[in-house]
Parts: structure tokens; sequence; C-alpha cells
């Protein structure tokens, strides 16, 4: 029989305006410990709840979820969270302590406000621990220099890092050489036949393979398929006249043009060729979808709203989108200009057959027939992520490319950002395939800046 946890067994978090940005729903993650919300948080809440992107609906929707949970008691008292295994919440007004960060810190913010909050806690509940949870690494750390425990919101973050760099792609060493021309010949084969004792399992997930003989030469490029339990040979194919330069660019284009898989994430450092790739994928398969779609998160300069820009939507999108526009001009250059498929991209771009999509728009809609990619996905939270797939409709497929160490949010990062939340919750699903490129084929120019600086 398990111990039901005594008051003083459970914790006190006291949650940051950025926990609730982050996941509207976290304060019902705490499992049997009680939530403490500092007023301040609200006041921070009611200045984004008005807007179109996912911290407003975020804000908005935990303002809703609060006053579900209070019906028509106090909130500043303590309020159970719905559900028998939780604790309780309560939103605490601003206290007056012996201690007070804003003179510690000689300023006065919202930040200091909230560590004010659990410092009060701290007084009052004295047999109790109290913890501040915010994604704000400056805060917690300001939080730990006034000797309060701080941690990050860890619901959503994946814990192992290294298991989605290896995810994608394996070699295996030393195949017959009967399997690798069989395969050359025939295009595809059984798993068994290519496995044979090497593992207990068959693998649960697509997975792209390299497959090496005994002898240097002997090799081939392969794609195993989970729901039918085979392997089909990769060629390095054209699409839209840009060629694969190494094997990890070629199972990146084969997963971007493979009908049977409708969600693809490809990761890899700057100048790898992920966006290129995919635009080319995508162009190629123009008359299979009504339209494609090109999104990219925007990280405005010091985390303002594009809003205070002058002008209309697409001209405040436009140096954001600069480079899905350089990537599509290159694609064209690859023609000259009297060349119809030169002017085929023209025209695309002309008849909205190929529309700069802002992912602040996609909420409530459904997307069928579309060709959706999504680029620098690590600037995405794992909410967003989930919004923008299910938004899918009949005949939809959405490649997500981004560098999970590259992140430009300040409260993301490589184990809490949407695109590593996606390839480990995914990564086993038979509409799925992850392709980690590794090679910088962009210029020797750039590959030294990605290797030595």
């Amino acid at each position: 029989m398990v111990k039901k946890a005594t008051t003083q067994d459970r914790k006190i978090f006291v949650l940051d305006t950025s926990v609730i940005l982050y996941d509207h729903y976290s304060i019902m993650n705490f499992a049997e410990h009680d939530v403490v919300i500092p007023i301040t948080v609200l006041e921070e809440l009611d200045q984004f709840k008005k807007g179109n992107d996912t911290k407003n609906f975020e804000a908005r929707e935990f303002i809703r979820l609060l006053d579900r949970l209070a019906k028509d008691q106090m909130i500043q008292h303590w309020t159970p969270l719905n559900g028998k295994t939780k604790g309780a919440f309560k939103v605490m007004m601003n206290p007056e302590n012996a201690l007070n960060a804003n003179e510690i810190f000689g300023e006065e913010k919202n930040d200091h406000k909230i560590l004010n909050a659990a410092l009060s806690l701290r007084q009052t509940e004295k047999k109790r621990k109290v913890i501040l949870v915010s994604k704000d690494i400056n805060l917690r750390l300001k939080a730990k220099s006034l000797d309060i425990p701080a941690e990050d919101y860890e619901t959503g973050k994946i814990k192992n890092i290294t298991e989605i760099e290896n995810t994608g792609k394996e070699i295996i060493e030393n195949v017959s050489p009967e399997v690798i021309n069989t395969l050359y010949e025939k295009g595809n084969l059984d798993a068994e036949q290519v496995f044979g004792k090497r593992r207990k399992s068959l693998p649960a997930n697509n997975t792209y393979y390299i497959l090496k003989g005994a002898t240097p030469n002997a090799s081939i490029l392969a794609f195993y398929h989970a729901t039918e339990n085979s392997f089909e040979k990769i060629s390095k194919s054209k699409a839209y006249n840009i060629s694969p330069k190494n094997a990890e660019q070629a199972f990146a284009l084969h997963a971007i043009m493979d009908p049977k898989i409708k969600l693809v994430s490809i990761q890899g450092v700057a100048g790898t060729g992920k966006t290129l790739l995919a635009l080319a994928g995508a162009l190629e398969q123009r008359s299979n979808f009504k339209q494609i779609f090109l999104a990219r998160p925007i990280v405005p300069l010091s985390n303002k709203d594009i809003g205070y820009l002058p002008g209309d939507i697409k001209s405040k999108l436009n140096p954001y989108m600069e480079p899905l526009w350089d990537n599509l001009k290159f694609i064209q250059n690859q023609y000259k200009e009297h060349d119809k498929e030169y002017q085929r991209i023209s025209d695309m771009v002309n008849q909205e057959k190929l529309v700069i999509q802002p992912l602040a728009y996609i909420r409530g809609r459904s997307l069928s027939n579309i060709f959706f990619i999504v680029d620098e996905a690590q600037n995405l939270t794992p909410h967003e992520v989930k919004t923008i797939i299910s938004r899918a409709g009949e005949n939809t497929k959405i490649i997500f490319t981004g560098d999970v160490f590259q992140i430009d949010t300040p409260y993301l990062d490589s184990q809490s950002n949407g695109l590593s939340y996606l390839i480990d919750r995914v990564r086993t699903h038979p509409l799925y395939a992850h392709v980690k490129l590794e090679k910088g084929e962009r210029s020797e120019l750039a590959n030294l800046a990605n290797e030595l600086l």
C-alpha cells in the first residue's frame, strides 16, 4: 500500500511566466505537489493575451484554465487541482519580506517580485520545500544566489539528446556480396536476408542504412521500410536539378520524395543543405499537391513582436524569410531564364502555388493537399510542432528542418525545443522518417567556419 503524502511531504512550486507561456497546462504537471502563481505572473500574462502567436494562445488558455479551476473560490487561498493525485494552487499577492529582491539586486523588476514571492513562502512555509520553476536561466541563477532552489520546467524535455543524434542512419559491416548484388539488381530485398543473425529483433522504425561489403568498393545505400519489413535501394537521383552530394543528402531527398512517408525531420548544421533539399523535393512533386507552404519561426530582435515594425504582414515577414527566398533563387538559377523550369517557379510564386506562410495563422486551419516545409524548427516549442502537425488534412506532407543545437529563442534549449521533441516522440512511427545531415556542402569557406571557428 502506497503511503499518501502528507502536507509537509508536498513541495511548493512557484511558477514563472516563462513556464506558462511554454505550456499553459503546466500547473497540472506537478503530481501531488502544490503550485503558487505570483500575482506578477498574472499581470505579465495580461500583456500577452492579445495576438496570434503561440505565446498569446498559451496566455489566454492559462487564464481560462485558472478561471475553471477556481470556480467561485478566492484564488489567493489554496484551491484543489482537479484529480485525486493532484495538489492545490493559489495566486500569491505581492508580499512584504525581511529580504527584498528589488533592494538586493538594486532594481525593481517583475522577476524580482516573483523572487519575493518565493522568499515569502520560504518564511511562512518553513517545514516545506519551496522551489522556483522557470525557463529563464538568469532568473534561476538569481534565485540560487538567494538560496532558493530553482529548476527548469522538465515536462516535455527529452532525457537523452545523444539518442536523437544517433537516430535515422545505421551502418552494417561485412554484408555478403550476394545481398548487395541482389539489392542492386532487384531494387528491394526482404529484411531478414540482410540482417540474418545480426540482430534478434527487427527495427520498428524507418531507417536509412549504409550496407558495406568485405571489399572497400562493395557498398550500397538502402532504406528499411518498417511496415513492409523490406530494404529498398537508394539512388542519388536529382530533384529539380539539385543532386545529393553525399549519402545523407540522398537519404534526405528519398524521405522528402517518398509518398509513403508523410512526416520528415532533417537535422543538421548550417550549410548541410536541409532547406535546399526540402524545397527541391517539393518543386519536383508540385503536381501531387495543391500548394507548397514555406514557413519559419520569427525570432525578432530583442524578442519584440513584429507588430511594432512598419508595413503590412508581407513586408514585416520578408526580412525573416530571406533565407527561404535565397534557396528558391538558387534552385531557379540551375536553369536559364528562358527555360520553362525557371519560369515555372516565378509562376508558382505569382499564382500563390508556392506561399510563404506565417506560422501564427496556421492555428484552426485544415491543410489538405499541402506540401509544408517548416524551416528552423528548433525555434518552435513542442506545442507549436504539435499544432502544425494536427492541422494536416488528406494528402499533406510536412518537412521539419533545423539544428537542435542552434537555438535562437531564449526559453528553449537542445532538450526542450520542438524539433528534438518531435524526433524523440515519433521516431518509431511508420509514417515518419528522420535524417541527420553531417557534412557541410555550401562551400569550403562555410565548412571552415563550422569546423574551426
